[in-house]
This record gives structure tokens, sequence and C-alpha cells, in this order.
């Protein structure tokens, strides 16, 4: 990473989720989430696929009606416009849409919706961030290349690089390392890290992968059946007993300079 940094006016906020329940349909998928992120902290959402994970961060940012708060900072999301909420809260979601025809640099400084008039063009300062964004993301020389034209993990630093260039005092990744080998989770789940320490920045996320949550999150909240089963530390929420009992697996927690890593076991015999 290089260049300047143009970090949030006021660092991280303190996101807290109260009660949170939400459902699709009559089925219901969270019930009575209740959960903390402190300011500058890494929190990771874990569970079985369908413990509603995905649909706890679209709740957060208020894509998904729900039941329960949110709190920024200890003001309710509740009745925020859209745009106020875009300042404080940003999203890179799972599978984000490649528009056609866009060059990358259109796509990030979509990024600065929420800090011009509707309609209005890109100003001076838009640029600039833009800039400065995509030039710590190593994505200048990409600027002009079409977005649909860049390869997953180009693509994934540019969904960063737009919501990063919101500036905002949360950042919320559902899956960030989706479809990325190992290396290229790596270097995305780097530079995460390390804009959070140099901006301060929250961080909200979703992860798959146990072992990569263990070592880059400072702490996790396991879902299941749609009711956080365990939340602190990695070291405390990663165990054997709570693998087998809420994902029924067989599994080594082995302990490392970062933080656990979970090494599945296949069956005896």
């Amino acid at each position: 990473m290089t260049g300047r940094s143009t970090p949030p006016a006021t660092g991280g906020a303190r996101v807290e989720v109260v009660g949170l329940s939400a459902a699709y349909g009559r089925t219901p998928v969270l019930e009575e989430v209740r959960l903390t992120v402190e300011p500058g902290g890494w929190t990771a959402v874990i569970g079985p696929n369908g413990s509603g994970k995905s649909t706890l961060l679209r709740s957060v940012l208020g894509f998904h009606r729900h039941e329960g708060l949110v709190r920024i900072d200890g003001v309710p999301t509740t009745g925020m416009p859209r745009r106020e909420r875009a300042r404080h809260l940003a999203y890179a979601p799972q599978r984000p849409v490649v528009p056609d025809g866009v060059t990358t640099g259109e796509y990030v400084i979509l990024g600065r919706t929420p800090h011009r008039s509707l309609l209005a063009a890109p100003r001076s300062v838009d640029r600039r961030v833009v800039a400065e964004v995509m030039e710590r993301l190593e994505l200048t020389g990409l600027t002009d290349r079409l977005l649909s034209t860049l390869s997953g993990g180009e693509q994934q630093r540019a969904v960063l690089a737009r919501a990063l260039a919101q500036q905002p005092r949360v950042l919320l990744l559902d899956e960030p390392t989706a479809a990325l080998d190992l290396g290229h989770a790596q270097q995305v789940l780097d530079l995460v890290d390390l804009l959070r320490r140099q901006d301060g920045l929250t961080v909200l996320s979703t992860l798959h992968d146990l072992s990569l949550a263990g070592q880059y999150a400072d702490r996790l909240a396991m879902l299941s059946r749609g009711r956080v089963v365990a939340e602190g530390r990695p070291a405390e929420v990663l165990t054997a007993p709570a693998l087998q009992a809420h994902y029924g697996a067989r599994a080594q927690v082995v302990p490392g300079p970062h933080g656990p890593a979970v090494l599945p076991l296949r069956a005896p015999g």
C-alpha cells in the first residue's frame, strides 16, 4: 500500500445491535440478536450456512426489515435518512453487481454519492478521495479498465475501494474472501486490517473460513439458528465442542501466533 491516506473525519463508531429479530415472510431468520462492536474493532460473524449471517449485516444496514434496535455511537438508525446512514456505514456485498461498460474508476467514484447533491457531478474533492483510495488499494493502473474485465481479486479490491470512498466510520463486509484463493483472500484481509489500524475504522464482517476469522478478527460472534450462541475472543469461540455442536464438524483447534486455526479431521476408521 502506498500514497497518502484519507481517514474518516471522526474515526470508527461504536455499533450496537439490541434485540434484533428478522424473518423472510413467516420464516424467522434472526431472533433477539445482541452484539456490540467497539470503535476500531473487528468482529467477524461466523456460523453454519443458513444461520442468518448475511441477513444480520443487511439488517444493520437497514436493507432488511427487522425488529429491535441498531445504534451508531448511541444514535438509533431507525428513521435515519439513507444518505446520512451511508456516511456512517459502507457495505461490500458478497456478490456485487458488476455493471457492463463501467470502468473501475467510474465504479469507485459511485462511493462518493452520499457526499454530494443528487445528480450533481463529482467535485474535485470527490476525485481526490477516489484517487487516494485507489492508490492505497493499488488500483490506479486499472482506472480505465472495464470492471467486468478484472480478475476476481481485482474486482474485490474495487468493491472495497468503492466502500472506502464513502469515508465511512463502519465497514461492513459480507464474505469478503468468497470465491478467492487463499493467497488473494489473505491479501484482502491484510488490507482490511491495515486500513482499520491506520484509520480507526470499525469492521463488522461475515467470514466462512473459520481459520481466517480466528486470525484476523478481534472478536467472533457465532450464529446458529438465528441466535448468537457464542461471542468473545476467537480462542473463546472457536472450540472443538462448539464446532461439533453447531456445525456438526469434527475439528481440532490449533493455537497460533495471531489466533486459532481450525483443522478439520476425517472420520476415524
